[in-house]
């Protein structure tokens, strides 16, 4: 997989209000974007560290798979994810190198970019993500 770098690192939080004063007051983030992403049960706010992205993701419900995470791990970091070109491509050497796909086909992430997760299992343990900057219709 060629990757274009981190576009960004994923932390759950329990309480998106406080996460995102805590990382803009302390931290010196800037609230870049913030919204419910319906479909993966979570409120996520993508805040900017320089050229740098953190994404705070709140569940929605306990039953979600952040609300989950938290529950199993407490809050922290949650995935890693890597700019790419061309998502559907990378999908498919991952599957072909054998990788345990969460996502075969891009679903729809924050900013209505390509999102596709690969499992931890695959990736010594921690939750990846591919991001394509080609907006899902």
């Amino acid at each position: 997989m060629q990757s274009l770098g981190i576009h960004h690192i994923g932390l759950a939080v329990a309480d998106l209000d406080d996460a995102i004063e805590t990382y803009t007051a302390l931290l010196g983030g800037t609230l870049e974007h913030r919204e419910i992403v319906a479909d993966q049960g979570a409120e996520a706010a993508s805040l900017l560290f320089g050229v740098s992205r953190v994404e705070l993701l709140a569940p929605t419900g306990e039953d979600t798979p952040v609300g989950r995470f938290l529950a199993k791990r407490g809050p922290g970091m949650h995935h890693v994810a890597y700019e790419v070109d061309d998502i559907g491509v990378v999908l498919a050497e991952l599957a072909s190198a054998g990788a345990e796909l969460i996502d075969t086909v891009p679903r729809l992430g924050l900013f209505g970019l390509q999102v596709a997760f690969i499992h931890p299992d695959a990736v010594h343990g921690v939750l990846t993500e591919v991001v394509a900057l080609a907006r899902l219709t």
